[in-house]
C-alpha cells in the first residue's frame, strides 16, 4: 500500500512541477494538490502546518517533507522510496 501524497502548490510554480515529476518517477500516480494561488486561505493552513511560506511544500502520509530540495535530498539518500511505500 503506497502513502498518500499531498502537496500545497500554485500553478506557475516551477519546482511544484519538479517535484510532481519526481514523485511520478518514483511511482506515485496520485497526488492531492492544494492550489494555494486559487485558494489563499489554504496557503494560511500551509503556512501553520508547516512555518513555511513557499511552495510547494510535500506531505508523504503524516510526514511533512519539505519542499522540492528537501524532496530531492531524501530521494538521494534512498528515504523516498521506503516513504512512499509506507
Amino acid at each position: 500500500m503506497s502513502q498518500p501524497v499531498i502537496m500545497y502548490s500554485t500553478a506557475v510554480c516551477p519546482y511544484c512541477q519538479r517535484a510532481e515529476q519526481l514523485l511520478r518517477q518514483r511511482g506515485v500516480s496520485t497526488i492531492d494538490k492544494i492550489r494555494v494561488d486559487l485558494e489563499p486561505a489554504r496557503r494560511d493552513e500551509m503556512i501553520e502546518k508547516t512555518g513555511r511560506r513557499t511552495v510547494p511544500q510535500i506531505f508523504i502520509g503524516d510526514r511533512h517533507v519539505g519542499g522540492f530540495d528537501d524532496l530531492a535530498a531524501l530521494d538521494r539518500a534512498g528515504g523516498l522510496a521506503p516513504l512512499l511505500a509506507g
